[in-house]
């Protein structure tokens, strides 16, 4: 049964990673497909040519971060595929560095990109969702913006932020049957942490109770949960999917 069939996802940071992987989960059941990507052409029109044979895809490059380029993607996606449905709030970016030594640049810059953006594209979708009465918007946030990281400060308070936002975005649109959830992944094994060796790799993974890194679409398979009409009563929510790291 495909889950999303009919249904319009905008997926910020689509070309890898997490975002990959719930364009790809989504993709296979039945969402037609807008995504976002900052800088790689090649790997966007990769990712259209992957899932174009399965649904309507198509790529824009935009940056969330900026308030009239979002208001603009969400009116040309509005033009182009009718309807929005879900919107995955996925793009992010870790600038990581220890207090002491952290500039404000390091500050700044995360906070823009991954805590601006959501309160862009979420502004800028409220209202084609407000008149279908319907939608599901989805923010990720991060094991660290729940309990914190050492090396992380800026990180941690965008996406602790994003959980204070999607719960506020929760009670506000709830009675126009508009959910808002956060997703907060734990250690997930992507193209990025290829960069770390493997022993650092396997001390994470001892520490994790299930004893394994977390994979993209462990991650999109909670998404598309959320997205989908199985979690039609589910909102204001932090949907933790860390294997366990939380739980000592």
């Amino acid at each position: 049964m495909k889950l999303l069939e009919g249904k319009t996802a905008i997926i910020t940071g689509a070309t890898r990673g997490i975002g990959k992987g719930i364009a790809q989960i989504f993709a296979q059941h039945g969402a037609n497909i807008a995504f976002t990507y900052a800088s790689s052409a090649v790997k966007a029109e990769e990712l259209e040519k992957e899932l174009s044979p399965l649904v309507k895809i198509k790529g824009y490059l935009s940056d969330a971060s900026d308030y009239d380029a979002a208001q603009k993607l969400a009116d040309d996606i509005l033009k182009e595929f009718g309807t929005i449905d879900i919107l995955i709030n996925n793009a992010g970016i870790t600038r990581d560095n220890l207090m002491l030594r952290m500039s404000k640049e390091e500050w700044d810059e995360v906070l823009k990109v991954n805590l601006n953006s959501v309160f862009n594209l979420t502004k800028a979708v409220i209202k084609p969702m407000l008149k279908q009465r319907k939608g599901s918007i989805i923010n990720m946030s991060s094991v660290v913006g729940v309990k914190g990281n050492a090396g992380q400060a800026n990180y941690a308070a965008s996406k602790a932020g994003i959980i204070g936002f999607s719960k506020s975005v929760a009670l506000e649109l709830g009675s126009r049957n508009i959910r808002c959830n956060a997703v907060a992944p734990g250690f997930i094994e992507t193209e990025m942490t290829e960069a770390l060796d493997e022993k650092t790799i396997q001390e994470w993974r001892e520490h994790i109770p299930l004893k394994r890194g977390g994979t993209p679409e462990d991650i999109a398979n909670a998404c598309l949960y959320l997205a989908s009409d199985l979690s039609g009563y589910v909102t204001g929510q932090v949907l933790n999917v860390n294997g366990g790291m939380l739980t000592y």
